[in-house]
């Protein structure tokens, strides 16, 4: 889930056989329907059970990629992305060219941290970028 975009399809497949776990029959017998869906996704604290709505989580993780090519300089997932895809700038001005699943798949989560980053100057110099992910702030 962290490499490529899933189907929304074979999310929602996957996620119909958790409820079949949860409501599904018992020798014959129906379980007990406790909570809809959107509410056992809620956390614990809200009244749910945490379960993962799999098409975002699947989004969350390739933003987690997005935001590696953003930040970890050093590491080898940019150094071969940023020499094939954008070797003269960042992953957030890169273009959709065309390439490898991985990258579309990479790409097409890019707007999930776009949503999720404040730009800021400090010292005039190089503009530097934050992620803020709930009480979490992660600078660049």
């Amino acid at each position: 889930m962290s490499c490529f975009k899933l189907p929304v399809g074979l999310c929602k497949d996957i996620e119909m056989q958790i409820r079949k776990f949860w409501w599904g029959e018992r020798r014959g017998q129906r379980k007990i329907y406790w909570k809809n869906w959107a509410t056992l996704c809620k956390t614990k604290v809200n009244g749910g059970m945490r379960f993962k709505d799999l098409v975002r989580f699947n989004e969350a993780m390739l933003a987690k990629q997005v935001w590696r090519l953003a930040m970890a300089r050093t590491s080898l997932l940019y150094k071969v992305f940023s020499a094939k895809y954008f070797p003269s700038s960042s992953i957030f001005d890169a273009k959709m060219a065309k390439g490898s699943y991985a990258w579309q798949s990479i790409l097409k989560a890019r707007q999930v941290v776009e949503k999720g980053m404040i730009w800021r100057i400090r010292d005039g110099k190089k503009p530097r970028f934050f992620m803020i992910i709930g009480s979490l702030e992660f600078s660049h």
